[in-house]
């Protein structure tokens, strides 16, 4: 690896995201979509500036990572148990109604049985990092609006996870034990995680707490310890991620030290947001392109109504529903692994892949405009949504 051309690319990516997000802010433009935009502009199809993003892709999952272990410091265990509960049948429901009509609409374009079906259920989901990096941080941690939205798409990963599996362990034949194993080491790092926090961790923070220093590395390194193990037993990063969060939050430093972790969250999602770009590829979705516009804006208005009509059965207010379907209305990175899961293991074609990537973009595109418009961002144009 060449390690001075890393250096001219973080350079280059973070100069030049500065660059971009201050014409956006002037334009009154969402900030997430100028580091996107940026990297369309110097990825492979663009300048060319950097040929290679896989890497910086790679890195920027980091951010993901923190981004569910900070969401999981901010949840205590009972209120989540509470929150599952609750959000289950909405969460459930509203898949079964994304994927059947997803599927019919990718099958009225031309695409093959299987390949609609695995676009359909690629398409479930909801995407964690726009979801929540669109919220107010004070939402996010402390309301009701972020815990609902925060439950839903952790019981949507859990979904995606196990799918994820399918595709890429050739375990098919097998359905009912794969989840019945996924389930039991799920339940086996939980208790690992709650173990290790009480006995150990909290020990070692209290012993040494006025070495802000080691506080803070040990607060990351308990939180990656936890994503790479689960990484390591079949589950994802993200959710052993957010079980070293919850398990954490029993911490009584654990609030002080998710403010420290902030910043660092920011800097890998960036390259998040810019890896994304970097890797659209227009010229070759023009032979989806058609398919993939029409499918994009079937999402972005179907999620927000159908998740509406979940949340009010379930109790919640009408303007309640309607903001929380309208931010969880797009397609997911989730989507992006399934696609490549699924290209790998030769169940669908490249034509399906890109079809897959093109929707998820364009809907990261309309959702975010809808909300920072509509609703409370930290990322608004404007003073008067504006809220951190």
């Amino acid at each position: 690896m060449d390690y001075q051309n890393i250096i001219f690319e973080f350079v280059l990516i973070f100069s030049g995201a500065a660059l971009f997000a201050t014409v956006f802010l002037y334009l009154k433009q969402p900030v997430i979509l100028a580091y996107i935009a940026f990297g369309m502009a110097v990825g492979p199809l663009g300048l060319g500036l950097i040929e290679e993003p896989e890497h910086i892709e790679q890195l920027s999952h980091i951010g993901v990572i923190l981004l569910l272990y900070l969401l999981g410091i901010n949840l205590k265990p009972d209120r989540l148990i509470h929150l599952f509960s609750k959000t289950a049948v909405v969460t459930l429901s509203t898949s079964i109604v994304f994927f059947v009509v997803t599927t019919a609409v990718v099958l009225s374009f031309g695409f093959g049985v299987l390949e609609s079906v695995i676009v359909g259920a690629s398409l479930m989901f909801s995407s964690t990092i726009i979801s929540l990096k669109l919220i107010p941080t004070t939402a996010l941690h402390h309301r009701h609006t972020g815990e609902m939205m925060t439950s839903v798409l952790l019981m949507q990963d859990m979904i995606a996870i196990i799918l994820i599996v399918l595709l890429s362990g050739g375990q098919a034949e097998n359905v009912s034990m794969t989840i019945f194993l996924l389930l039991v080491k799920l339940v086996v790092l939980i208790v690992v995680a709650f173990g290790l926090v009480k006995y150990v961790v909290n020990n070692l923070f209290t012993r040494f707490d006025i070495i802000q220093e080691y506080t803070f590395l040990l607060a990351i390194g308990w939180g990656l310890l936890g994503a790479g193990v689960a990484e390591a037993i079949g589950l994802s990063y993200e959710m052993g991620a957010f079980i070293a969060g919850v398990a954490f939050a029993s911490s009584p430093v654990s609030l002080v030290i998710a403010e420290q972790l902030k910043p660092l969250r920011d800097f890998f999602l960036i390259l998040f947001f810019f890896s994304i770009g970097a890797h659209f590829n227009f010229l070759v979705t023009q032979n989806v392109l058609m398919a993939g516009v029409v499918i994009a804006i079937l999402v972005v208005v179907m999620k927000p109504f159908v998740f509406k009509l979940g949340f009010q059965f379930i109790g919640e207010d009408k303007g309640f529903s309607k903001e929380l379907g309208v931010r969880l209305g797009q397609g997911s990175e989730f989507s992006l692994l399934i696609a490549y899961s699924a290209l790998a293991s030769g169940l669908i074609d490249m034509r399906a892949s890109y079809l897959i990537q093109m929707v998820v973009i364009i809907t990261f595109v309309l959702s975010t405009y809808w909300v920072v418009f509509c609703y409370r961002t930290p990322i608004s144009g404007t003073e008067k949504n504006r809220m951190d």
